[in-house]
């Protein structure tokens, strides 16, 4: 089955090539790889264009965000399955060979994702066991933080443009907001094997420039609350995270000596 890789980019030309290279080196061949340039002024796209393998295609596209970068190299796909890189990561040779065969000993799931390798300044990081990846019914986990890792994701094409895909008004926290979604319904399976490789610490990174996380984790909340999606023992489960991360948000502003966070 044709697996469409996505990968936006925003001038990271080195990055982008090793991620790229990562890809095309995959076991599992039948792909096509969108690098999504999202308005990038280096020489990004002349380097990947010298690039000569004719399952890529490079897309040129207005500074728009990450999250608009990766809904419009959906748009531009072919595949059944879609999957999604980060340019400044890369995968394991073996990375999609596991997953195409999880997905094809089990039809009915819809969403898997692997196991990852953290590289902070040059250095591997052990992960606390609360950044551990788990699999199955993980809604009450994606209330915290992220459980959904971008950069190992694989999901069919057709249930993710049924969640509504990424919300393009999220400067960050996009990955936060799609993952309850997911995890809501569905389960997410878990490939237990490190394939991916995550690297942090670098310029450039949106959690650098916007460190204030919590407070698109709130509005992504406040979204889902207000879509009357959610049952009731879900809604409770929102609505304690909201008054959790509120109090957090708040106890930041009185240091900075702002004003207190909204609700809504």
């Amino acid at each position: 089955m044709l697996i469409s890789v996505v990968i936006p980019t925003f001038n990271r030309m080195g990055m982008v090539l090793r991620a790229l290279d990562s890809v095309l080196c995959q076991s599992y061949r039948e792909i096509e790889v969108l690098v999504v340039d999202d308005g990038s002024t280096d020489e990004t796209e002349r380097w990947v264009n010298r690039c000569a393998d004719p399952r890529i295609k490079y897309i040129k596209t207005p500074n728009r965000g990450v999250s608009s970068a990766r809904n419009y190299g959906v748009d531009r796909s072919c595949g059944e399955w879609v999957c999604f890189l980060d340019s400044d990561d890369l995968w394991h040779r073996h990375k999609l060979t596991e997953q195409v065969r999880h997905h094809q000993e089990n039809p009915d799931s819809l969403v898997s994702q692997t196991n990852d390798i953290w590289i902070r300044d040059s250095k591997r990081v052990n992960k606390m066991k609360k950044h551990a990846q788990i699999g199955g019914m993980i809604f009450k986990e994606s209330l915290r933080r992220c459980m959904i890792t971008c950069s190992t994701l694989m999901i069919k094409k057709k249930y993710f443009e049924g969640l509504g895909r990424f919300d393009e008004s999220m400067p960050v926290c996009e990955d936060y907001d799609l993952g309850l979604r997911i995890a809501r319904t569905h389960p997410v399976a878990l490939i237990d094997k490190p394939l991916a490789t995550k690297f942090g610490g670098h310029e450039g990174q949106l959690s650098k420039k916007l460190p204030v996380m919590d407070e698109y984790r709130v509005y992504a909340l406040n979204k889902l609350l207000r879509s009357g999606v959610l049952d009731d023992e879900q809604t409770e489960m929102v609505l304690s995270e909201i008054q959790y991360k509120n109090a957090i948000i708040n106890q930041g502003r009185r240091k900075r000596g702002c004003g207190p966070a909204q609700d809504s």
